[in-house]
Protein backbone atom coordinates (compact mmCIF):
# COMPACT_ATOMS: atom_id res chain seq x y z
CA UNK A 1 0.00 0.00 0.00
CA UNK A 2 2.76 2.40 1.16
CA UNK A 3 4.47 1.59 -2.26
CA UNK A 4 1.23 2.52 -4.49
CA UNK A 5 1.00 5.42 -2.84
CA UNK A 6 4.75 6.68 -2.93
CA UNK A 7 4.12 5.66 -6.66
CA UNK A 8 0.82 7.72 -7.38
CA UNK A 9 2.20 11.00 -5.12
CA UNK A 10 5.43 11.14 -7.39
CA UNK A 11 3.07 10.57 -10.35
CA UNK A 12 1.22 13.71 -9.51
CA UNK A 13 4.26 16.20 -8.70
CA UNK A 14 5.25 18.13 -11.44
CA UNK A 15 8.05 17.74 -13.31
CA UNK A 16 11.02 20.23 -11.82
CA UNK A 17 12.67 22.12 -15.03
CA UNK A 18 15.97 22.51 -14.10
CA UNK A 19 19.00 24.47 -15.07
CA UNK A 20 21.45 23.32 -17.76
CA UNK A 21 24.01 21.14 -16.59
CA UNK A 22 26.89 23.63 -17.55
CA UNK A 23 24.35 26.69 -15.78
CA UNK A 24 24.41 24.46 -12.60
CA UNK A 25 28.26 23.89 -12.49
CA UNK A 26 28.91 27.43 -13.05
CA UNK A 27 26.65 28.11 -10.16
CA UNK A 28 28.37 26.07 -7.92
CA UNK A 29 31.61 27.14 -8.71
CA UNK A 30 30.98 30.57 -8.83
CA UNK A 31 29.42 30.19 -4.56
CA UNK A 32 32.67 28.16 -3.78
CA UNK A 33 34.57 30.90 -5.29
CA UNK A 34 32.39 33.58 -3.56
CA UNK A 35 32.65 31.73 -0.15
CA UNK A 36 36.65 31.87 -0.27
CA UNK A 37 37.57 35.27 -1.67
CA UNK A 38 35.61 36.47 1.47
CA UNK A 39 37.95 35.07 3.94
CA UNK A 40 40.69 36.01 1.89
CA UNK A 41 39.61 39.07 1.93
CA UNK A 42 39.12 39.90 5.59
CA UNK A 43 42.67 38.02 6.35
CA UNK A 44 44.71 40.33 3.77
CA UNK A 45 43.66 43.49 4.81
CA UNK A 46 43.61 42.84 8.57
CA UNK A 47 47.52 41.92 8.16
CA UNK A 48 50.26 44.24 8.61
CA UNK A 49 51.84 45.75 5.92
CA UNK A 50 55.09 44.22 4.78
CA UNK A 51 53.78 40.64 5.88
CA UNK A 52 54.99 38.29 2.77
CA UNK A 53 51.66 36.32 3.44
CA UNK A 54 49.49 40.10 2.14
CA UNK A 55 51.04 40.05 -1.25
CA UNK A 56 50.20 36.66 -1.83
CA UNK A 57 46.97 36.80 -0.65
CA UNK A 58 45.61 40.05 -2.41
CA UNK A 59 46.90 38.10 -5.61
CA UNK A 60 44.99 35.28 -4.88
CA UNK A 61 41.54 37.20 -4.18
CA UNK A 62 42.45 39.25 -7.45
CA UNK A 63 42.87 35.64 -9.29
CA UNK A 64 39.72 34.44 -7.95
CA UNK A 65 37.75 37.93 -8.84
CA UNK A 66 38.79 37.71 -12.39
CA UNK A 67 37.53 33.91 -12.45
CA UNK A 68 34.55 35.49 -10.82
CA UNK A 69 34.30 37.94 -13.87
CA UNK A 70 35.07 35.37 -16.84
CA UNK A 71 32.39 33.06 -14.59
CA UNK A 72 29.48 35.80 -14.16
CA UNK A 73 30.13 36.50 -18.12
CA UNK A 74 30.13 32.89 -19.32
CA UNK A 75 26.65 32.57 -17.00
CA UNK A 76 25.41 35.35 -19.10
CA UNK A 77 25.96 34.18 -22.21
CA UNK A 78 24.33 30.52 -21.09
CA UNK A 79 20.95 32.22 -19.12
CA UNK A 80 21.05 34.21 -22.66
CA UNK A 81 21.25 31.16 -24.70
CA UNK A 82 19.13 28.47 -22.12
CA UNK A 83 16.69 30.69 -20.31
CA UNK A 84 16.07 29.96 -16.57
CA UNK A 85 13.34 27.53 -15.75
CA UNK A 86 9.65 28.71 -15.56
CA UNK A 87 8.71 29.54 -12.11
CA UNK A 88 5.24 29.93 -13.18
CA UNK A 89 2.88 28.24 -10.74
CA UNK A 90 5.93 27.59 -7.62
CA UNK A 91 6.01 31.39 -7.21
CA UNK A 92 3.74 34.25 -6.12
CA UNK A 93 4.23 37.92 -8.03
CA UNK A 94 5.88 39.13 -4.77
CA UNK A 95 8.06 36.06 -4.41
CA UNK A 96 8.88 36.34 -7.97
CA UNK A 97 9.89 40.13 -8.09
CA UNK A 98 11.92 39.65 -5.32
CA UNK A 99 13.67 36.42 -6.42
CA UNK A 100 14.69 38.12 -9.91
CA UNK A 101 15.83 41.44 -7.96
CA UNK A 102 17.96 39.41 -6.33
CA UNK A 103 19.13 37.45 -8.91
CA UNK A 104 19.80 40.88 -11.17
CA UNK A 105 21.36 42.39 -8.17
CA UNK A 106 23.72 39.65 -7.63
CA UNK A 107 25.01 39.40 -11.65
CA UNK A 108 25.85 42.89 -11.13
CA UNK A 109 28.22 42.63 -7.60
CA UNK A 110 29.33 39.41 -10.05
CA UNK A 111 30.05 41.97 -12.31
CA UNK A 112 31.08 45.29 -10.64
CA UNK A 113 33.47 43.68 -7.79
CA UNK A 114 36.26 42.08 -10.22
CA UNK A 115 35.59 45.62 -12.37
CA UNK A 116 36.14 47.88 -9.13
CA UNK A 117 38.77 46.07 -7.64
CA UNK A 118 40.44 46.47 -11.37
CA UNK A 119 39.82 50.10 -11.29
CA UNK A 120 41.62 50.21 -7.78
CA UNK A 121 44.58 49.37 -10.16
CA UNK A 122 44.63 52.79 -11.22
CA UNK A 123 46.62 53.98 -8.42
CA UNK A 124 49.43 53.12 -11.16
CA UNK A 125 51.51 49.92 -8.95
CA UNK A 126 49.11 47.11 -8.32
CA UNK A 127 49.68 44.39 -11.31
CA UNK A 128 49.19 41.01 -10.33
CA UNK A 129 50.00 37.40 -11.33
CA UNK A 130 46.59 35.16 -12.30
CA UNK A 131 47.19 32.30 -10.03
CA UNK A 132 51.12 33.05 -11.48
CA UNK A 133 50.00 32.02 -15.29
CA UNK A 134 50.67 35.46 -16.68
CA UNK A 135 50.30 39.19 -15.14
CA UNK A 136 47.62 41.04 -15.52
CA UNK A 137 48.55 44.65 -16.08
CA UNK A 138 47.43 47.40 -13.90
CA UNK A 139 45.45 50.69 -15.28
CA UNK A 140 47.30 53.93 -16.54
CA UNK A 141 47.63 56.26 -13.26
CA UNK A 142 44.77 57.68 -12.42
CA UNK A 143 44.05 58.73 -8.82
CA UNK A 144 40.48 59.47 -9.54
CA UNK A 145 39.52 56.41 -10.95
CA UNK A 146 41.71 54.17 -8.38
CA UNK A 147 39.58 56.25 -6.03
CA UNK A 148 36.12 55.28 -7.47
CA UNK A 149 37.28 51.67 -7.82
CA UNK A 150 38.12 51.94 -3.84
CA UNK A 151 34.42 53.16 -3.14
CA UNK A 152 32.77 50.97 -5.23
CA UNK A 153 34.59 47.99 -3.81
CA UNK A 154 33.97 48.85 -0.64
CA UNK A 155 30.10 49.36 -0.63
CA UNK A 156 29.99 46.28 -2.90
CA UNK A 157 31.06 44.04 -0.46
CA UNK A 158 28.21 44.81 1.78
CA UNK A 159 26.14 44.15 -1.19
CA UNK A 160 27.69 40.96 -1.62
CA UNK A 161 27.27 40.23 2.08
CA UNK A 162 23.45 41.20 1.81
CA UNK A 163 22.94 39.46 -1.50
CA UNK A 164 24.76 36.38 -0.43
CA UNK A 165 22.81 36.27 3.14
CA UNK A 166 19.22 37.07 1.39
CA UNK A 167 20.33 33.84 -1.21
CA UNK A 168 20.93 31.78 1.42
CA UNK A 169 17.58 32.44 3.64
CA UNK A 170 15.60 31.82 0.61
CA UNK A 171 17.27 29.04 -0.32
CA UNK A 172 16.74 27.86 3.55
CA UNK A 173 13.04 28.86 3.35
CA UNK A 174 12.42 26.65 0.33
CA UNK A 175 14.37 23.71 1.42
CA UNK A 176 12.94 23.52 4.69
CA UNK A 177 9.67 25.30 4.73
CA UNK A 178 8.02 25.37 1.24
CA UNK A 179 9.44 22.29 0.18
CA UNK A 180 8.51 23.39 -3.12
CA UNK A 181 11.33 21.80 -4.92
CA UNK A 182 13.19 25.06 -6.00
CA UNK A 183 16.39 24.09 -5.18
CA UNK A 184 16.01 21.16 -7.55
CA UNK A 185 16.50 23.59 -10.30
CA UNK A 186 20.00 24.34 -9.27
CA UNK A 187 20.98 20.69 -8.92
CA UNK A 188 21.28 17.43 -11.04
CA UNK A 189 18.30 14.76 -11.21
CA UNK A 190 18.22 12.59 -8.42
CA UNK A 191 17.91 8.57 -8.98
CA UNK A 192 15.37 7.10 -6.73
Amino acid sequence: MTAILHADHTRHRPAVRRYVAAAQALHWLSAALMFAIIPIAWVMVSLPDGTTLRPMLYGIHKSIGVTLFALAAARLVLRWRHPAPSLVGRLGYWEWTLATASHVLLYAVLIAMPVSGYLISADGVHSFPFFGLFTVPHLPKNEMLAHLGERIHLLGQWAVYGLILLHLAATAWHVAVRRDGILDRMLPPQDG
